[in-house]
This record gives structure tokens, C-alpha cells and sequence, in this order.
């Protein structure tokens, strides 16, 4: 059992000369005989170096079930669909020691609606670094794919990159942001890792998490929002069960949506389409009391609300849901401070 500790040690320092070497070259044989000292070193000091040094392991990933609810419920306004299915979701997967496949979660809703900062949320809650973590991976589609025609150079940096990560660290995750503007087929290119495999040339990709970020099919959730709200409905009558199968159709048949007629959907790779609605009136002033707080400001109420009224919203005679969300909200809270 001490020895193999001690590889594992061993091993997390080689590798973190190993990315030291890509941004700054060394020889090997000092990389070697560093090596060596370490190792001699931690096999009488065996725990130092996991507070030093993130490696995969509990010491630096670790599950907050508790956080992760807490975060949600507390940080994140209108989107009691989105919490209740993140948490069932994460909890199920991170609970389950041998997971048939990767977790896959498709977020979807209109800009603004607090897609990102979920994906950020579940990541603070399951690295101790967050999304600075080694272990998480954000692809932005206008940043790291922005060109149609090196389509098939992307695939293969892509496979290439998903399958070097998960061998590193199997708990790795995988966000995905703008898909609407992912050039069609692209996403397909990393369905053998999603799928049912114990294994793929070796590697295992069953405890991966996959987040997928859209705007499509924000309509199709407008849609319903509108329609809850003429019949006077409540909005929190609403269900998953109301959304999921409308926007998944909505995606897989949009060419704009980076799921057109893509297998991850023909072949239910993915586990759960989350609906992010659009914000009301209400919400806006949520967003905006808790950034006053985020930075150093006493919540004022009444600033919030003339900065509020200022924004855009839809029906334009009723005024019902904010066209922006609370995205904008940092950059014009400063104009009314």
C-alpha cells in the first residue's frame, strides 16, 4: 500500500514537470534527478506535496452536495427547473462509483438566464480550484473553432485532447460553450467518448462530465414561459417534463444549434436537456442587489430598480421578461452607482 502511494506521488510529480516542461523547457536529466529528490523526499513526508500541488485525487477533487444545493438555490434567480435537474443529475452521477457512461448536460435558454454560471457553480463544487482547475476544460466555438473549413483538424485536436485529459484524470470535465455556433458535425466527433464503453484503446471515459451551452431553443422555452404566464399560471408550475422533449426535437432539427441531426441526440447520449427561462422583472433586481454586494456596495434597493426599469423587456407592452438577463448587469450597474 506504501509503495503505491509512493508511485502515486511519483507520478503526480512527473507530471507536473511534465507540464512545467511545456511552458518552460528543462533537460530530462534534471527533470530526472528532481524526480528522484522528490521522491526520496516523500517517502518521508507523504502527504506534502497533495496540498502543494493539484493531482487528481480527493484532495483536490471532491464532491459538495451540499454547496452545489446551497449555490444553487441561493445564487441562481427563476430557474427552479434548471436547479432541481442539475442537482438530481450531478448528485446521481458523482454518488454512483461505477457509472455507465459520462454525465451529459445540455443547457439551454437565452443569453443571460445563468447558463455559465451553473457550469461554473458545479464546478466549484466538485474541484477545490474551480474552473481554474488542471481538470476543467472550457471550449468557447468563436475561440477555439472559428473556422468551418479546419473542421476536420478540429475533430482530430478535439479527440485528441478529450482522450490526453481523461488518461491524465479520469474525473476531468468538459464544458462547451456557445454550441449554436458550432460548425455541424463538429460535436459528433466525441460521441465514442459519451457513449456505453467500458473503454476505448485503454482509456475509460465513465467518470467524464460534458456540458453542453446554447441559446437554441430559447424560443421554444419563451414560448411556454408566455404561454404559463397569458393563462395566469404560476411559474413555477412549470416542469422539465413540459420542455425537454420540444427542445431536444427543436435542437437536433436546427443547423444552427451545433446538434443538427448530430448522434449524440439520435443515440440519447445525452442524460438531461435543461431549460434556463427567461427572467422577469423580479429576478433583474435579484441579479442586481447581489452584484452591488460582489462589489463592496451596500445593496440599495432603489438604484437597482431605476437601472432595472432602464432595461429591455418583452411583450414590449407588458414588459414581462427581460430581453437581456442579468448579463448585462454588472457593466450597467455601474453607470447608476
Amino acid at each position: 500500500m506504501r509503495l503505491t502511494r509512493r508511485l502515486l506521488f511519483a507520478g503526480c510529480v512527473l507530471w507536473s514537470l511534465s507540464v512545467t516542461a511545456a511552458i518552460e523547457p528543462i533537460s530530462t536529466s534534471i527533470a530526472v534527478g528532481m524526480a528522484a529528490a522528490l521522491t526520496g523526499f516523500l517517502a518521508r513526508y507523504q502527504n506534502v506535496l497533495y496540498y502543494f500541488q493539484e493531482c487528481c485525487r480527493p484532495e483536490w477533487i471532491s464532491y459538495n452536495q451540499t454547496g452545489l444545493k446551497n449555490d444553487l438555490n441561493t445564487k441562481l434567480y427563476g430557474q427552479h427547473v434548471a436547479a432541481e435537474v442539475i442537482i438530481k443529475a450531478v448528485t446521481g452521477f458523482m454518488n454512483n462509483k461505477n457509472p455507465k457512461k459520462p454525465l451529459v448536460l445540455s443547457l439551454h435558454g437565452w443569453t443571460g438566464t445563468g447558463k455559465n454560471f451553473v457550469s461554473q457553480i458545479i464546478a466549484e463544487n466538485i474541484y477545490e480550484k474551480g474552473m481554474t482547475s488542471s481538470f476543467v476544460h472550457l471550449f468557447t466555438a468563436t475561440a477555439h473553432f472559428p473556422h468551418e473549413a479546419h473542421t476536420d483538424t478540429y475533430k482530430t485536436q478535439l479527440q485528441e485532447w478529450i482522450r490526453g485529459n481523461v488518461s491524465i484524470c479520469p474525473r476531468s470535465m468538459f464544458i462547451f460553450d456557445e454550441m449554436d455556433k458550432m460548425h455541424p458535425g463538429l460535436i459528433d466527433s466525441i460521441k465514442p467518448y459519451l457513449d456505453f464503453y467500458d473503454n476505448l484503446n485503454g482509456v475509460s471515459y465513465r467518470q467524464a462530465i460534458f456540458i453542453f451551452l446554447s441559446n437554441a431553443g430559447g424560443e421554444n422555452i419563451v414560448q411556454v414561459a408566455l404561454d404559463f404566464w397569458r393563462e395566469a399560471r404560476e411559474r413555477e408550475e412549470i416542469q422539465l417534463k413540459d420542455l425537454e422533449t420540444a427542445l431536444s426535437l427543436s435542437v437536433f432539427n436546427n443547423k444552427n444549434s451545433g446538434f443538427w441531426h448530430t448522434s449524440l441526440i439520435d443515440k440519447n447520449l445525452v442524460d438531461f436537456f435543461v431549460p434556463f427561462l427567461p427572467l422577469e422583472y423580479k429576478h433583474i433586481i435579484q441579479c442586481g442587489l447581489a452584484e452591488m454586494v460582489s462589489k463592496g456596495h451596500a445593496p440599495d434597493k432603489e438604484v437597482v430598480e431605476t437601472m432595472a426599469r432602464d432595461l429591455n423587456y418583452f411583450p414590449k407592452e407588458e414588459r414581462v421578461f427581460s430581453m437581456q438577463g442579468c448579463k448585462v448587469i454588472p457593466s450597467r450597474l455601474d453607470f447608476y452607482i
